[in-house]
């Protein structure tokens, strides 16, 4: 008779293969939007067609791509900005790739314990890291879509071009759609606190509704003020006193100086590989590039696909592999301009390997048993040991874009929280960013969304905080293959995962790959979370007896995970699939 711990190791494979047989096949419920030549995706349709218009003009999908960053910022002001930043990926036809850092930097009358009370208590409200005047980082889209703009755009769209559409939507107006109503007022509460805030995007109180035309006329200002004197113009021209000038009036910390030092970084994008395809990321300060190449190292050695697309068994496998990865990233992730981060040893095979031996497909491993794979950070200069460094907030926006040449471009950017601080810079109509609360605040206290900070992420003047976007592109023979990445904080990481693990391992179409279910584990805590509806009884069955805890994503944190715009190219037809994720109420792929 076989021992015990035999006796359910065959229960549990006989559950597990019960589920793997029992998984429906996914259907897709839209197919791609095809198109011969170029294909625009983001979260919102008129944003996707302000880069249609860039690649009808013979721009290439750099062009478009800015064209469409700048018009989120009217039509999707829950993350699209001129007043945040982010990370631009570009993989150019002839084989270059860049990635591009324009996240915001802390200003530089920025300090350590600058949130921080007289009674050693985190502030709150107007006056903190999250809400009000003194939140914002210096921010980085307008430089970072300038710079790309300038050194891979087409050379046939001048950056005039590109801020037209943003302007046109912005002085002509734009309908409201149910989406941006609806966030509106959900938001009211943090926009109501500041005038031009409540001015401008709750009409003065009485909200705007659905099928409003909605005017923005200081946006179309700044714009126009953009178009004619260039994007400098917002870091040195009037746009820029009318910042300083409020933040001054208002206890803000950007100063003039602030503005004019903002510098973009180039940086080399990561390599990895999964399966035979090539995967190109996000380097530091993105925390997400080594965690998501980490995890693909670390499921090769698994038949994925004979594990069943939604089965307990992959479940299982990919939690697993999220602890471990995300384990690491808490000890040794950060701004790689402020502290070491040892990113060849993290993704070194043998490593992995080495950091898969004690996974059982029969048993979850706790939290609190995995540790650091490396061994305590060793630190150089100024750094101090890192202790669940902090991510961006769920509420950031990402779009891809492909052009007929083959040049590709994923961005993902952000405010922050949705609507940034709530601050609206009086007579610019830019709404402000409350990135500094990705900082740290004060160490061993928990920020605004729930997460322990260390003091590895602690306020210095002109540091950039850790991010968990991952604007990911994946290649084939050298031949683009995939466009992809997402909002969702840390979930942002685990999504990606994902998508690209849908089709290399699943043979799924875009549209199947982004709409079907999403997991996501972070290694503290030490639950498993999944979308609504997104697991089946018997699953999560199988998986307790497994040892996992898991929750439902709650409404208030968003009922589903991330927003995975996404353009698949097809390697026999050569025809772009976009796949817009409708989790978005506005998304939409549009195509030439």
């Amino acid at each position: 008779m076989p021992r015990p711990s035999l006796r359910l190791h065959f229960i549990v494979t006989g559950l597990l293969t019960l589920c793997v047989a029992l998984a429906p096949a996914l259907r897709a419920q839209r197919t791609p939007v095809e198109a011969e030549r170029g294909m625009v995706t983001s979260a919102h349709e008129l944003a996707s067609l302000a880069g249609l218009e860039m690649l009808q003009r013979g721009g290439n999908a750099v062009d478009a791509a800015v064209a469409t960053g700048l018009a989120l910022t009217v039509v999707y002001p829950f993350a699209g900005n001129i007043g945040g930043g982010g990370f631009m990926l570009i993989r150019l036809a002839d084989g270059r790739s860049i990635a591009i850092d324009y996240r915001e930097t802390a200003p530089s009358a920025a300090s350590r314990d600058m949130y921080v009370g007289p009674d050693g208590n985190v502030l709150t409200g107007p006056n903190s890291s999250t809400v009000g005047w003194r939140a914002s980082g210096i921010p980085g889209s307008v430089a970072g879509f300038a710079l790309a703009l300038q050194k891979y755009g087409s050379g046939k769209v001048t950056w005039a071009d590109v801020c037209e559409p943003s302007r046109r939507l912005a002085t002509d107006g734009h309908v409201v759609s149910q989406t941006t109503a609806a966030g509106l007022r959900t938001y009211a509460k943090l926009l109501g606190q500041f005038e031009e805030s409540k001015k401008i995007y709750l009409k003065g109180g009485a909200f705007l509704q659905t099928g409003d035309l909605w005017k923005q006329p200081d946006l179309g200002a700044t714009f126009t003020r953009l178009q004619k004197n260039g994007p400098q113009e917002f870091y040195e021209g009037e746009t820029a006193r009318l910042i300083v000038d409020a933040m001054k009036k208002n206890g803000g910390t950007i100063t003039l100086d602030d503005l004019k030092n903002y510098k973009v970084a180039e940086r080399v994008p990561l390599r990895g590989a999964y399966r035979g395809y090539e995967i190109l990321t996000m380097p530091p300060p993105s925390s997400g590039g080594i965690a998501l190449l980490q995890m693909f190292a670390m499921l090769e050695p698994h038949n994925v696909s004979a594990l069943g697309a939604q089965s307990a068994a992959k479940y299982h496998l990919f939690t697993e592999v999220m602890r471990r990865a995300f384990c690491d990233r808490a000890e040794y992730l950060g701004d790689p301009d402020f502290v070491t981060v040892p990113t060849a040893q993290l993704l070194d095979r043998e490593y992995l390997k080495k950091r898969m031996a004690d996974f059982s497909a029969t048993q979850a491993t706790p939290s609190d048993k995995i540790v650091a794979g490396l061994g305590p950070v060793k630190l150089t200069g100024t750094a101090t040991p890192r202790t669940h460094l902090y991510s961006e907030s769920t509420e950031t926006t990402h779009f891809s874009v492909v052009d007929a040449a083959g040049n590709a471009v994923s961005n993902t950017y952000t405010l922050n929280g949705a609507y940034g601080s709530g601050v609206t810079i009086p007579g610019t109509g830019i709404l402000m960013n409350n990135e500094m609360d990705d900082f740290t605040a004060k160490v061993g206290v928990k920020n605004m969304f729930g997460l322990l900070q260390g003091p590895a992420n602690a306020i210095v003047p002109g540091k950039r905080p850790l991010s968990s976007m991952t604007p990911t592109i994946v290649l084939k023979d050298q031949q683009l293959f995939l466009v992809t990445g997402s909002p969702g904080g840390p979930t942002i990481i685990n999504t990606v995962l994902q998508i690209i693990s849908n089709v290399i391992d699943f043979n799924q179409s875009a549209t199947q790959a982004v709409e079907s279910p999403r997991i996501h584990h972070q290694w503290m805590p030490d639950q498993l979370s999944y979308e609504r509806n997104g697991l089946s009884t018997d699953t999560a069955t199988v998986l307790k007896s497994l040892g996992h805890s898991f929750k439902e994503r709650a409404s208030y944190e968003g009922a589903y995970q991330g927003d995975g715009e996404t353009i698949m190219v097809d390697p026999k037809t050569k025809l772009r699939l976009g796949a817009a994720d409708p989790r978005k109420g506005d998304s939409k792929a549009v195509g030439h």
